[in-house]
């Protein structure tokens, strides 16, 4: 029976999966592999699926697929060898690598199974506007630059040949639990993780803040989280909350990478104090946390914000972030890739982050 791999994109919604199994099983494929895979346009369904001969086509299985809700549908052949599981592949390929550096472009190659691959220089990303060139970052200005025809890569590829490249060459020393950060007006403020003991200061911070503020955060002028809220932000099933400390200890900003149901996205949220808006506390905190969450082999972040809320919509834009309506008219969702790509169709020269 002829193999294909076939990769469409659907709506993120509940039950858009199962219609495209259906559809498939009724054209008598047989899914053999499955992964889901997230990407700022929407959620890309991968399935490797043996046909019938004569049963169906590319185009017939494409077509079958659009009817079916995918946009966007590729279908290429695939031989007996792409089954094999995934984690697996990926261990083995990273074995590989700490013992073959050099093979890098093949290594990647074969990761994202890529048409072409080769030795790049990271400020050269030419061609990367149609998704799919990719270029992986590999420290001291060097990178590999991959090449795959009529198959977009999708924001989880990316995170995974970041990953793979971090796992098996040498790694970069670790940092510290807190860090300083500049600010443009020379100012260094400390950032580290909050802990059970800064309850009275983050009741102490959302007491500063105007209420418009509170509001741009929260959607309601509410004073100040409660005791239980300061726990769930020390808890790390929950995520990663961090506090940000003027030069005199008290705390001027929260931010949160806040863990969700969609496999490898989190919720990215901050509270800055006015005094300190307009000061780049909110660009050092958004930049810091999309470090720390491509740390953390996450693909996404999204956040929540208020239409009205200019400056936040300025911020993540000018990062990448792309812009979405949801059901809600007065509130959009931004959402920005982890690893610091643009996102296809993102507004990459709207830099309005002079307020922030």
């Amino acid at each position: 029976m002829p193999l294909f791999r076939i990769r469409t994109e659907i709506e993120d919604r509940p039950g858009r999966l199962a219609l495209l199994t259906a559809a498939l099983a009724g054209r008598g494929a047989n899914i053999l592999a499955l992964s889901v895979q997230v990407d700022t346009g929407g959620v890309v369904d991968e399935f490797l699926v043996d046909v019938p001969r004569g049963a169906a086509g590319p185009r017939e299985l494409a077509e079958t697929l659009a009817a079916a809700g995918g946009a966007r549908t590729a279908v290429r052949p695939a031989r007996p060898h792409e089954l094999v599981d995934e984690p697996t592949r990926a261990l083995v390929l990273a074995s590989r690598l700490r013992a073959e550096p050099h093979a890098v472009p093949e290594v990647l190659a074969e990761l994202l199974r890529a048409d072409e691959s080769a030795w790049a220089r990271l400020a050269d990303r030419d061609g990367e506007g149609d998704g799919c060139v990719l270029t992986v970052p590999l420290g001291h200005g060097r990178a590999v630059r991959l090449r795959r025809y009529g198959l977009p890569f999708t924001a989880t590829e990316a995170a995974r040949a970041d990953a793979l490249v971090r796992a098996a060459l040498p790694a970069e020393p670790p940092r510290p639990a807190s860090r300083r950060l500049p600010l443009r007006d020379g100012t260094h403020v400390t950032v580290r993780p909050i802990e059970p003991r800064d309850a009275g200061a983050v009741r102490e911070l959302h007491e500063r803040c105007s209420l418009d503020s509170r509001r741009m955060r929260y959607f309601s002028p509410k004073p100040y989280p409660p005791p239980r809220a300061i726990e769930r932000f020390c808890d790390p099933a929950h995520g990663l909350t961090l506090v940000a400390e003027g030069p005199d200890g008290s705390l001027l900003a929260l931010a949160h990478l806040i863990h969700v149901l969609d496999p490898g996205v989190a919720e990215l949220a901050f509270l800055v104090e006015d005094a300190w808006q307009g000061r780049g506390l909110g660009r050092a905190l958004a930049e810091l946390l999309l470090g720390l969450a491509r740390e953390r082999g996450l693909v996404e972040l999204r956040a929540t914000a208020l239409s009205e809320n200019v400056r936040m919509r300025r911020l993540l834009t000018s990062l990448g972030g792309r812009t979405r309506r949801t059901e809600e008219p007065s509130i959009v969702e931004i959402r920005l890739r982890a690893d610091g790509r643009p996102a296809p169709g993102a507004l990459a020269g709207w830099r309005g982050d002079r307020h922030l």
